[in-house]
């Protein structure tokens, strides 16, 4: 990634296309509505909230972050996007049931007026999931070219200056990366045959990037993690990141499991259960969906604890993960967590965390700092992968030959000094041996 030269300024509207109109999409649009209003506060939003030290302690410098980089504003977006549902934003908001009537009520006109796209949907690849609100296609590569249509009709339509994607859909079936994700040609021949290792996330994905529209992949699919996309980003020099929204139970791990490895605190043992009730529970009661999320969940402790590095330690963690459907939580998620931890002389110790959290809330600002930070990549000459913006994912995609760091405040760091880089101030290293001299 090299210095940009110049960062071509945020003007105009910015489209946000989103695939999947459901809980977390419209939880996201109606806060965007809500706060630009000055409705209600964009609690979470690193963009909106956060700020950014610049030089030394003494310098007292410490700006919000919107406004030490050119972002776009939350009163220059507009909203779109695809669904196998056909209701419209407002709609799909009251039977997620996250929000309130007191929020909904207040920007029901806007939110009626943000109606879906019919969805590229093939149901084997998300078996939980009905919907009728869908495209026909002969093959998926027609399939592809339907989808970049509805890019370029909506970028026309909502006078739309630049745009990005930030996949909300639902948990896919698990594929592994396979020969026909090893090329653009052989991606583009799988297209034209219909073959069964391209879902419908990775068409979204395909159209995107010949659109050159930045991406986000939000859930755990492979949807951009293979090196066909790696390959047509590079070539169409579009930005991107994923994968799977970093907000509930692992937000909460890659919080603790820095300070047990800082601390040297070993760890016999991590047992999670979840239960919630929206429609990502239904799916995510699919076994072949679940196994899809089960994968993106467990590596996390093994590379922030170094089980190599420090085998007596961790190199005996037993880690389990569980999630269970259970209708009556809705989208108040609940995660359960025992840690069985031993300190000084193996003495045994145990943490115990339950945290009852709303899946739609944590994700909402995730998405809209992914859109603002991808938009301000593309700005700058970007293309590739974005690792910088690992702190909003469990599962990041990186270089072939890295491993991902989960840390999050290591992720917070290498973000936070990715901006004062593009800005050409200094990076923030905490030595502070200047202080001492």
């Amino acid at each position: 990634m090299k210095h940009p030269e110049t960062i071509a300024p945020a003007d105009g509207r910015l489209g946000i296309l989103l695939p999947g109109i459901g809980a977390v999409a419209t939880t996201f649009i109606a806060g965007c509505l809500l706060a630009r209003r000055g409705l209600a506060a964009p609690v979470g939003s690193l963009t909106q909230m956060g700020t950014i030290r610049l030089g030394r302690r003494t310098e007292n410098r410490v700006p919000l972050i919107r406004d030490f980089v050119p972002l776009a504003g939350l009163d220059q977006l507009v909203f779109g996007g695809w669904d196998v549902f056909s209701d419209n934003a407002y709609e799909a908001a009251k039977v997620a049931q996250v929000l309130e009537a007191r929020h909904l009520d207040q920007i029901r006109d806007e939110m009626q007026t943000i109606e879906p796209m019919p969805a590229a949907f093939y149901p084997e690849y998300v078996k939980r999931l009905h919907g009728t609100h869908v495209k026909q296609a002969k093959t998926k590569a027609e399939m592809v070219e339907a989808l970049r249509q509805d890019i370029r009709d909506f970028q026309k339509k909502n006078g739309c200056a630049r745009l990005v994607a930030v996949w909300c859909g639902s948990t896919e079936v698990y594929i592994e990366p396979s020969e026909v994700h090893s090329s653009v040609e052989t991606f583009e021949k799988g297209l034209l045959e219909n073959h069964p290792a391209i879902s419908s996330s990775m068409l979204y994905a395909w159209a995107c990037m010949k659109e050159r529209i930045a991406f986000a992949n939000g859930a755990p699919n492979l949807t951009v993690d293979f090196p066909a996309i790696h390959e047509l980003a590079k070539t169409m020099g579009v930005p991107f990141c994923g994968k799977d929204f970093k907000t509930g139970q692992t937000l909460m791990k890659t919080i603790l499991a820095p300070g047990l490895k800082a601390r040297l605190l070993g760890l016999n043992g991590w047992f999670s259960t979840n239960i919630l009730g929206n429609r990502d529970g239904e799916i995510l009661d699919d076994p072949d969906s679940f196994k899809t999320k089960e994968v993106s969940k467990l590596g996390v402790l093994e590379h922030i604890l170094q089980q190599d590095k420090y085998p007596s330690l961790y190199g005996n963690v037993f880690h389990k993960v569980r999630i269970n459907y259970y209708p009556p939580r809705g989208d108040a998620k609940e995660g359960w967590d025992n840690l069985d931890i031993f300190g000084w002389l193996g003495y045994p110790m145990q943490i115990k965390v339950d945290f009852l959290c709303r899946d739609s809330i944590l994700a909402a600002p995730i998405v809209l700092d992914l859109a603002l930070f991808l938009d301000l990549a593309q700005r700058a000459g970007f293309r590739g992968v974005q690792e910088w913006l690992s702190f909003y994912f469990k599962s990041p995609i990186v270089a072939p030959e890295l491993y991902p760091e989960h840390d999050l405040f290591i992720q917070s760091m290498k973000l936070k000094n990715t901006l004062r880089w593009i800005m050409g101030e200094e990076l923030i290293t905490h030595l502070g041996s200047e202080y001492y001299d």
